[in-house]
């Protein structure tokens, strides 16, 4: 990334934290860094983590996209969401006026606790009343930001799908070759962590609704259509660079994107003998044997 463009990231990151209503020490304990580190990102002397990418756009409503490009349009390693009204910046007055910061903090906690549960207990077994004691609010308080439980939810399914993509385009976003880039995007998908495993259960419940629920298909068909088109874009990269052989991307991309969720699915059911390790070694396997171009296994950085 060049230094204008750095320049850039550091400015949108200013913006979006003041327009959070948090002061940089505040913001700071938020993400779980010590406010030195978020100034010295702020001011040049140390760049931001992938990490400290997701985290500042989690908590101020952007996307990771908008933070490094400052447009939710650019072209990335990921797609953006089609509904850009959902990633804007929190608004221009939202600093100046303090319950409406307040609101607006109060949404996200709203939101991350209802993601929790849904993915801890399951998307049905959800109630108003378990949220509203997550967050140490009422019922009332999480009526007035969400009037229905199913608005509720839906909203949380929905963050949940933006942090998996703003972590992969912070995460992505400097790799530059294919092969490296498609190993790192499979290693951000493992269930390794216990964030990563509650968000595989979400997913879980996404796949339950949709297939149980019409209405839920869309959403579903979105979100997935966004991973898709994200395996895509690096196997078409890499194909056209000469990193992987000549085969069809779009069915190329099907198979992988199957082999991932079933895996992944063995794994967090405890099926015997399905581990994490045992998925990353089985991906590895199938993209050194079938996808390079020279079928001769790389060592990876």
């Amino acid at each position: 990334m060049s230094d204008d463009a750095t320049d850039d990231v550091r400015g949108r990151a200013r913006e979006a934290i003041r327009r959070s209503g948090l002061s940089q020490r505040r913001f700071a304990e938020r993400l779980g860094i010590d406010p030195s580190k978020l100034s010295k990102s702020l001011t040049g002397a140390r760049r931001f983590t992938a990490r400290e990418l997701a985290g500042i756009a989690d908590e101020t409503g952007v996307t990771v996209n908008w933070l490094l490009n400052g447009q939710d349009d650019a072209e990335t390693v990921s797609v953006p969401p089609r509904d850009s009204s959902a990633v804007r910046p929190p608004p221009p007055g939202l600093a100046d006026r303090p319950t409406a910061a307040k609101e607006h903090n109060r949404r996200l906690q709203i939101i991350e606790a209802a993601w929790t549960l849904i993915a801890e207990h399951g998307y049905h077994s959800v109630r108003v009343a378990q949220v509203a004691r997550a967050c140490g609010t009422s019922s009332a308080t999480v009526h007035y930001h969400f009037p229905t439980l199913n608005d509720l939810l839906v909203e949380a399914l929905r963050h949940s799908v933006k942090q998996a993509f703003d972590r992969q385009v912070a995460g992505l976003h400097t790799i530059e070759d294919p092969y490296e880039r498609l190993l790192r995007l499979i290693e951000l998908q493992l269930p390794a962590s216990e964030r990563l495993r509650l968000e595989w259960s979400v997913w879980l419940q996404i796949w339950t609704a949709a297939a149980l629920d019409p209405r839920m298909r869309a959403l579903h068909a979105d979100s997935y259509r966004r991973w898709h088109e994200t395996i895509a874009l690096t196997l078409s990269e890499g194909r056209e660079r000469g990193v992987f052989g000549d085969f069809d991307v779009e069915e190329t991309t099907r198979r992988l994107t199957a082999l991932i969720d079933g895996l992944g699915i063995q794994v967090l059911t405890g099926m015997p003998g399905r581990s994490v390790d045992h998925m990353r070694a089985t991906l590895r396997s199938v993209i050194d044997q079938d996808l390079l171009a020279d079928r001769t296994p790389r060592t990876s950085s």
